[in-house]
């Protein structure tokens, strides 16, 4: 790093493996995790591997690190090579100027964070015009060095004197005392060390204090009209709350700390006993940390504290995705999808077992036209025409009063053990006006796209789910206030996880869901589709690689998260890379076992006998790879969904009156946040079990206890009808 190379700019070979190394040691220090691993994964990383494809088929060279390790280790990766090219554009721009002394350089190649780089380089960055720089351009910076060096004996202003200068612009010795006084404060303010200790004296002992711009206007920021919290105890959502009523002009926001002891701090830092000019610094050091120091910490403290929320927040919002997106898909059943509406009607569509589309229609069940009769018709027809089995809900406008029509309708037929269920809408809107959509379905509507949506969430809600946005699924809190590229990076790594995590069926998959596979991007998935509509169903894998543009290093990324269900090969329906089949053919030959006999009981038992830490090193494969090959022969075509709970169906209509303190229900986890999770328990509006009572032990998190998708039993605290909330426990009462 501090080496001088032949071009300036450039580093030698030595220099970039002695960086990488710091790199490596830093991370694998940070992330507990053994130097080797780490280096091994930059090194995949480097070579254009993706994450899903190393954390399910390079196991033996990570040691099985999991796809979490392996994504923390990217992002590290990519701060610090940013954190590196940092600093040697920093001391390039300090070299320049002539001022890069060995301790700084040293200083600087030492520094593990951005904000102890920027520290450093403050004193030589490029400034606008401040009143230091003016008061050197007057000649004033002898005066502000003879004041630095604290004399023993002299005269302030006998000395200022001296340096009056009209044609300058210097007209007493109080111009010149205060120009010189300007040059310290710049010089105290741009000291790394006093900046570093300020900032964390800040953030360790000062307040944020809330206040109304308007103390008499009503707004959902009343509780924080007057409010002050410790920084280092304000939590996420109320940092990203606190920002919004900011945003919003509502509010009024200050950080507020003791400046005694930054004071008292600064002056050890400064001065060397008493001398003719205490007082005068003293005056200085006041004047840099008020005017110079706090706003710019405050704005430092305040940005932190938001980049602290806003990745919580994504957290928050990338787990519940994840265990939205891996619901159990609804298999084998016809669905009716329902998108409720008043005045324009509630837009239904039929969709068979695999998702194709039926019909559609519209009735007019609601207010204002409550064409019930008619209706009635309509959704009795549909029902006996498809044999409809699960009726699907969206849960937007008019939701519940459709519900109770449906339910009715439902009462009304006998012995069809029909049931109901009502789905998050969120996002059917923007997929129906998608390119997507239009291009799926070009003969329909906005509104009749989404009842289709609305239908198929419940047979493959991933299949669904990827063709919208994932900002616009609504199972987050403050998306909308966090930096939306960090947002849509962190959701898209979701996705991706996902969609390999399950696998895809390549002769079923629509080009939203292939474009999440590993190392497939927009045009390949597109190709994919169209050489399977040109050629006909894939057969084989192999002819993956006959597909445009899906050239050798695409095909070892995604090839082992492609499944053909029907093809040619039985090892083509399972999770076992391409790359592993002559392991197979080995392992069969030792078990003197047929490749036919792939998904027979007579195989899954013989494979379950295997140990293999014996047969491994006998085949020339790593443990952990045997492990996964035998999982997957045992249970070929296995969806990892299936296992998880399915969601519950409904028979019956609850409304918010028929609830009472203490009633026992069970519902439906929709969303997770800092403070609690909203249960769909079949009303209008979900209800909230706080933190406080999620369990009888302590939780650090709600995510710790609650997943999206849980059915959990839940029972009544209180109900707020003028309100229409209702708070619940998780805490089964004694």
């Amino acid at each position: 790093m501090a080496e001088k190379t032949t071009d300036a700019g450039l580093q030698t070979e030595e220099m970039k493996a002695a960086e990488l190394e710091r790199i490596v040691k830093q991370v694998a220090k940070e992330l507990s995790l053994a130097a080797k691993q780490v280096r091994t994964t930059v090194g995949l990383l480097d070579e254009g591997n993706t994450i899903p494809f190393i954390a399910r088929y390079r196991k033996e060279m990570t040691g099985e690190l999991d796809e979490n390790q392996l994504r923390s280790i990217e992002e590290r990766l990519q701060y610090l090579r940013n954190l590196e090219e940092r600093k040697r554009e920093v001391l390039r721009l300090i070299d320049e100027q002539g001022k890069l002394t060995e301790e700084l350089q040293k200083a600087i190649i030492a520094s593990e964070k951005l904000q102890e780089i920027e520290d450093l380089y403050r004193p030589y960055r490029q400034k606008r015009k401040t009143r230091a720089s003016i008061a050197k351009e007057k000649g004033l910076e002898p005066l502000a060095l003879w004041i630095w060096a604290q004399p023993k004996q002299g005269h302030v202003m006998q000395e200022a004197t001296g340096y009056i200068d009209e044609e300058k612009g210097v007209s007493s010795p109080e111009e010149a005392l205060q120009g010189a006084m300007d040059i310290l404060a710049e010089m105290i303010a741009d000291d790394a060390a006093i900046r570093a200790w300020v900032r964390q004296y800040t953030i360790d002992q000062g307040l944020l204090r809330t206040e109304a711009k308007d103390a008499e206007a009503e707004s959902v920021y009343e509780m924080y009209y007057a409010y002050q919290e410790p920084i280092k105890k304000l939590p996420p959502h109320r940092t990203l709350a606190i920002n919004r009523g900011e945003r919003e002009d509502v509010l009024k926001v200050a950080v507020d700390v003791q400046n005694d002891r930054i004071h008292a701090y600064m002056g050890k830092r400064v001065l060397h006993g008493t001398t003719i000019v205490t007082d005068v610094l003293n005056t200085i050091i006041e004047d840099a940390y008020k005017r110079l120091i706090a706003p710019s910490i405050e704005r430092e403290v305040r940005n932190e504290l938001t980049e602290k929320a806003e990745e919580q927040a994504i957290q928050i919002f990338a787990g519940n995705l994840r265990n939205l997106l891996l619901q159990p898909p609804v298999k084998g059943k016809c669905v009716l999808g329902v998108d409720p509406a008043f005045r324009t009607g509630c837009k239904l569509a039929v969709v068979d077992e695999t998702g194709k589309l039926l019909e559609v229609a519209v009735t007019y069940p609601t207010p204002p036209n409550n064409k019930v009769a008619e209706a009635e018709a309509t959704f009795n027809r549909l029902i006996a025409k498809y044999d409809i089995e699960l009726i699907v809900i969206g849960n937007g406008t008019a939701s519940r009063e459709t519900e109770q029509f449906v339910v009715d309708v439902m009462s009304k037929l006998k012995n069809r053990g029909m049931q109901y269920l009502i789905v998050s809408e969120a996002g059917a809107s923007v997929y129906s006006a998608s390119k997507i959509a239009q291009e799926e379905f070009p003969e329909l509507d906005v509104a009749e796209r989404s009842a289709v949506s609305i239908a198929r969430r419940m047979q493959d809600p991933l299949a669904e789910l990827v063709k919208i946005d994932p900002k616009a699924i609504g199972v987050g809190q403050y998306q909308h206030d966090v930096t939306q590229k960090r947002l849509e990076e962190s959701l898209g790594a979701v996705v991706e996880s996902a969609v390999n995590h399950v696998g895809v069926d390549v002769n079923t998959a629509s080009p939203s869901l292939l474009s999440y596979v590993a190392g497939v991007n927009s045009t390949i998935a597109k190709n994919i589709v169209k050489y399977r509509e040109e050629h006909g169903k894939f057969t084989s894998r192999k002819q993956l690689q006959k597909v445009p543009r899906l050239g050798a290093k695409t095909y070892e990324q995604c090839i082992g998260f492609m499944r053909i269900s029907d093809g040619d090969n039985p090892l083509d329906k399972t999770p076992i890379h391409p790359e592993s089949y002559a392991v197979v053919d080995q392992l069969f030959q030792e078990l003197r076992m047929e490749l036919e006999q792939v998904g027979s009981k007579e195989l899954a038992s013989t494979l379950a006998a295997v140990e293999p830490q014996t047969i491994a090193t006998q085949l020339g494969v790593g443990v952990p790879t045997l492990r996964d090959i035998l999982d997957s022969l045992q249970r070929p075509g296995r969806d990892p969904r299936e296992e998880l709970p399915p969601p519950i169906f409904r028979t019956d209509v609850l409304k918010l009156e028929d609830l009472a303190p203490g009633m026992e229900l069970h519902g439906t986890v929709r969303n997770v946040i800092d403070f609690g999770a909203f249960v769909d328990i079949g009303i209008k509006n979900d209800g909230l079990v706080h933190i406080s009572q999620l369990s009888d032990r302590f939780v650090k998190h709600p995510m710790d206890v609650v997943s999206v998708g849980d059915n959990v039993t839940v029972w009544v605290l209180n109900v707020d009808l003028k309100k229409g909330r209702v708070g619940l426990t998780m805490r089964k009462p004694s």
